[in-house]
């Protein structure tokens, strides 16, 4: 049952109880069994040729005259494409420790280092589908938006242009000074470690990572002071500079309100069971050209991705096809498709509208709430 709340509490679970049935869970895993096999041909070749694409029309972007059709689309397309290779970030946290360690090495060159994104610090991704953290305060990528005024979605919309200004504090300046601070360096990997969409998030990166921590916040130091040294000796303009903070940002923003349709962020923090988490979560069904842009290597298929995590990306497509043939009409699984990017973002603000703010669920996530 779904939890009551009066005006000075926040909702405890705005879905209602759930439970998965054995029966047609298991038809999925047989409908779908031989598609867990990773096919690294397919991961190398899109990511060289992604990378190189998007490389390219950097170089374009920043060599075309100022203003011009050229340039403007040579932005678009880099953005895009650079949301494209990022976007292994996610496949890559679900692959083993020792599986493609080349192609994970390969990616942080190409994309993570530049980018000041390396993937080690999406280790926390793996809580989110853990199901005593998934939609409560401990879980670093969800917000429960949908259980709380619209003001609270505007908010974190209005962060992503900011989100470069962050990652260079944190690598150029946060990084380097914790070297020298033990106390300081505990705050650093506690608060400030983690790619996450949620503010109040706070969990000490895992001792076992922080070697590997280290040797990227180095590369990613160098390569700030090495673009801090070509401004100083004029080889870099200022224009050129901001032309490029402007190029991050909007590769980020993409991915950034593409999350508002990852999930319906209407939990209130209590824990949920994995039928609930997987109702929660949505396919974007729609064959359009925003879907092909918004949601690449899979994101499409996001509640198949928390029914099973470790499916490859090039696989999701078709088994999403097995399970809408197999599945029986009345599976969970078929109502987690939603037509189109702009159903799933619409669904979300209505039901932030519907939320008084004496009831907001983001009251369990601010510090001072109370909460464990």
């Amino acid at each position: 049952m779904t939890a009551t709340a009066t005006l000075d509490e926040p909702v405890v679970n705005a879905l209602p109880s759930i439970a998965f049935d054995p029966a047609w869970q298991e038809r999925s895993r047989v409908l779908i069994g031989d598609l867990f096999r990773r096919s690294a041909s397919i991961y190398w070749t899109d990511l060289l040729l992604s990378s190189a694409a998007a490389w390219a029309l950097t170089a374009v972007y920043f060599t075309a005259p100022a203003w011009s059709a050229l340039q403007i689309l040579a932005f678009l397309g880099a953005s895009v494409l650079f949301f494209r290779v990022g976007t292994f970030i996610h496949e890559i946290v679900h692959m083993p420790g020792g599986q493609m360690s080349g192609f994970k090495r390969a990616w942080n060159v190409l994309l993570g280092i530049p980018l000041l994104m390396p993937w080690v610090l999406y280790r926390n991704h793996i809580e989110h589908h853990n199901h005593l953290q998934f939609g409560t305060p401990a879980d670093g990528e969800y917000l429960p938006l949908g259980s709380s005024p619209q003001t609270e979605t505007l908010k974190y919309v209005g962060q992503a242009p900011l989100l470069p200004l962050f990652m260079i504090v944190r690598f150029g300046v946060l990084g380097p000074l914790s070297w020298l601070h033990s106390g300081m360096r505990e705050w650093v990997l506690t608060r400030v470690s983690a790619a996450v969409s949620n503010p109040y998030y706070a969990k000490r990166f895992p001792k076992r990572d922080e070697r590997h921590l280290q040797i990227v916040e180095a590369l990613c130091f160098a390569y700030l002071a090495t673009i801090a040294f070509l401004m100083w000796r004029g080889s870099v303009s200022v224009t050129q500079f901001f032309m490029g903070y402007a190029l991050l940002a909007f590769t980020l923003a993409l991915n950034w309100v593409r999350n508002l349709a990852a999930h319906r962020y209407v939990n209130g923090g209590g824990r949920m069971t994995m039928a609930e988490q997987v109702a929660e979560s949505i396919n974007i069904t729609g064959q359009t050209w925003l879907t092909v842009f918004m949601f690449p290597v899979g994101l499409r298929y996001h509640a198949l991705h928390h029914m099973f995590p470790a499916l490859p990306y090039h696989h999701l497509g078709e088994a999403h096809r097995r399970l809408m043939a197999g599945l029986p009409a009345d599976a969970l699984y078929r109502g987690c498709n939603c037509d189109s990017y702009f159903t799933a973002v619409r669904e979300l603000w209505q039901s932030a509208r519907q939320t008084p703010q004496g009831q907001s669920a983001m009251r369990a996530w601010s510090p001072g709430s109370g909460r464990s």
